[in-house]
């Protein structure tokens, strides 16, 4: 099984930071372990491995300037999204959830989507796409950057701290934070299926 403990200490702050940045601002992005990544590397802060605050610093920035880069790549490419062919690393389906993801929601949906996997990765996109006030689009993207980049590696340093041994349990840990955030996608597919 996949040691992303041993891989995060491989990586550290560099890499840490340049996955949140790459899921956040780059198509291909999207399936990198976002949430997973951010709390395990908060219980790594809390063995010394990391400094939390840094780390948080550094996600949050990276989450920042992920996100924006998303919106002005919708801004400047515009209809070109929509009309690009499916590849390994880009579908037109992911693009028309994130898009229906965003009408239904409009600006908190910058807020929100960063605890989706996918969404979190194309909903900026759609904002540029949209048109959406950058200024406006910022304020939601800094609020949401800080409480998923900065909320969850502080709330994996404090679990780290109060659970000894925490580390024990890591891969069921990692395994729930997984499953819990794709509960939200499972539940619009099977309610689209439904509906025919």
């Amino acid at each position: 099984m996949f040691d992303l403990a041993s891989f995060i200490e491989a990586a550290g702050y560099a890499g840490v930071t340049a996955i949140i940045f790459a899921e956040t601002g780059l198509f291909f992005g999207f399936f990198l372990p976002g949430d997973s990544l951010l709390f395990t590397a908060g219980i790594l802060a809390s063995q010394g491995f990391f400094n939390i605050w840094l780390l948080s610093a550094l996600t949050t920035t990276a989450a920042i300037v992920g996100d924006s880069v998303g919106y002005w790549t919708g801004a400047k490419a515009g209809p070109l999204i929509f009309t690009r062919p499916d590849s390994f690393w880009f579908s037109q389906e992911r693009v028309r959830v994130a898009e229906r993801f965003f009408g239904r929601f409009g600006p908190i949906s910058i807020v929100v989507a960063r605890f989706l996997p996918v969404v979190r990765t194309f909903v900026p996109v759609i904002a540029g796409v949209a048109g959406m006030r950058y200024r406006t689009f910022f304020v939601y993207n800094v609020v949401g950057a800080f409480l998923w980049a900065f909320g969850i590696p502080v709330l994996g340093y404090y679990a780290g701290n109060a659970i000894p041994g925490i580390e024990r349990y890591l891969i069921p840990i990692v395994a729930l934070i997984v499953l819990s955030s794709l509960i939200p996608l499972g539940y619009e597919v099977l309610k689209r299926r439904m509906r025919g």
